[in-house]
């Protein structure tokens, strides 16, 4: 039974669906996982055991009747923390909000309990989600699967860390700017970034309600699809007759500069499997798109700080500094300068998406860095600083000009490769990603 918890979700529905694995005892596998655990505390901020066990046997008898809901109906997953639970805590990683208890589920989850998956519990994350590093020094840092001492990158990281040590089939998060891609990448696991709009976010704490975007972090492309059409109440594609060869592009502007030589390494790697496998590959420049990383900063945080402003301001010494100033820079954001800014980020919008029309996708490293040292990042404010930029730099490629993503291991550990596709064409991005996968073994 211990093998179940490094197996896809695919492979466990798949189990469930022949009789071969009970719902039941699967789920008492992760719930005895969790509590044996010695990180069990840094990677969830509670466990749902009596919702868990109330699910799965309710899966279990679905099962036995022939009545199954879909394809993962009984498999359990774990959710990040500021995915509303009914009558338990939402806290969205900050003392801000200890005790927040909702009444009703969030859509996404409202949905994915309808398709038959089971709850776990809720995951650690950056304060807030604002944080591409997953360091939290309010709440907990989860681990990071390589390194003991680095952090396991956000701000969906105790999604990630949930699934990397085998404490749940699969982790939901949320994506901002790299959420769910960056912590994905670091611990050698698929995260797929959805087009916004794609999932509701109802029910969900917002960090900015313009950018963000739910998703899930899993072991395969097929388990991001089936999460995915969990996550919407909707019918998964059939991703089986997936063919190449595909034509990609290397995205040249901003995103291979400075790029630390693991990544690199991983990066080129992963370009050599996908040429050997038939990829036709070039290079491309979008020179327009430096200007969108240098009005990103007032979008972000003007948002931000429209929703997040009053419960701040009421007890602001209660956040991580860091957080604390990254997000108080939306008080001097004038309305002009963001209707001006969204106005600019729209027309590189359709820069972009001409620009790379002919490709079936647009590649680049996950993240131009390593897992930092967490407690160098405690210690420098610096270093904190020009690290957290430099980890979300290409993941925000695709929030910016609102892309669907997805990132895949590339045998070098904690370095992804990033498949951005086209704005709404998911699915078709999907497809991208299982011939991916299967060129990078």
């Amino acid at each position: 039974m211990d093998d179940w918890r490094w197996m896809t979700a695919t492979a466990l529905g798949q189990g469930i669906g022949i009789g071969s694995i009970d719902p039941v005892a699967l789920t008492e596998t992760f719930l005895s996982a969790i509590a044996a655990h010695p990180h069990r505390d840094r990677i969830y901020a509670r466990v749902t055991s009596d919702r868990a066990r109330t699910e799965a046997e309710a899966a279990s008898a679905r099962a036995k009747a022939g009545l199954r809901r879909g394809p993962l109906d009984g498999v359990p997953v774990s959710w990040k923390d500021l995915f509303d639970t009914a009558g338990t805590a939402t806290e969205a990683g900050t003392r801000l909000m200890a005790g927040r208890t909702p009444d009703a589920d969030a859509e996404v989850l409202r949905n994915a309990t309808a398709a038959g998956l089971v709850c776990l519990g809720k995951t650690h994350l950056s304060e807030i989600a604002f944080s591409g590093l997953g360091l939290n020094p309010m709440t907990a840092t989860p681990p990071n699967v390589n390194d003991a001492d680095a952090v396991p990158g956000g701000s969906s990281s105790g999604a990630a860390a949930s699934v990397a040590f085998g404490l749940a089939v699969a982790g939901i998060g949320s994506d901002t700017g790299g959420s769910v891609r960056i912590p994905a990448a670091w611990n050698d696991i698929v995260g797929f970034k959805t087009t916004h709009g794609r999932l509701p976010l109802t029910g969900t704490v917002p960090l900015c309600l313009t950018f963000d975007t739910v998703g899930p972090l899993c072991r395969s492309v097929q388990d991001a699809a089936l999460l995915t059409a969990a996550l919407e109440g909707s019918r998964a594609p059939d991703l089986s007759h997936a063919t190449g060869p595909l034509r990609l592009a290397i995205l040249d502007t901003v995103a291979m500069d400075d790029l630390r030589p693991e990544p690199m390494s991983g990066f080129n790697a992963a370009v050599g499997q996908l040429r050997a496998a038939g990829a036709e590959i070039t290079h491309i420049n979008v020179p327009s798109l430096t200007d969108s990383f240098a009005k990103a900063g007032l979008l972000y945080t003007a948002d931000s700080w429209a929703w997040w402003r009053d419960t701040i301001m009421a007890n602001p010494d209660a956040m991580f500094p860091q957080i604390f100033e990254r997000i108080s820079a939306g008080r001097d954001v004038k309305a002009a300068d963001y209707i001006a800014a969204w106005a600019i980020l729209r027309r590189i919008r359709a820069t972009y998406a001409a620009k790379t029309a002919a490709f079936d996708a647009v590649i680049m490293p996950t993240a131009p860095i390593l897992p930092p040292n967490a407690q160098r990042l405690l210690d420098d404010a610096d270093y904190y600083k020009a690290e957290n930029l430099l980890a979300l730099r290409n993941t925000r490629v695709a929030n910016l000009m609102n892309l669907p993503a997805l990132t895949l291991p590339t045998g070098t550990p904690s370095c992804g490769i990033m498949l951005c596709g086209h704005t709404g064409q998911d699915d078709r991005l999907l497809r991208v990603g299982v011939v991916a996968e299967a060129a990078l073994g």
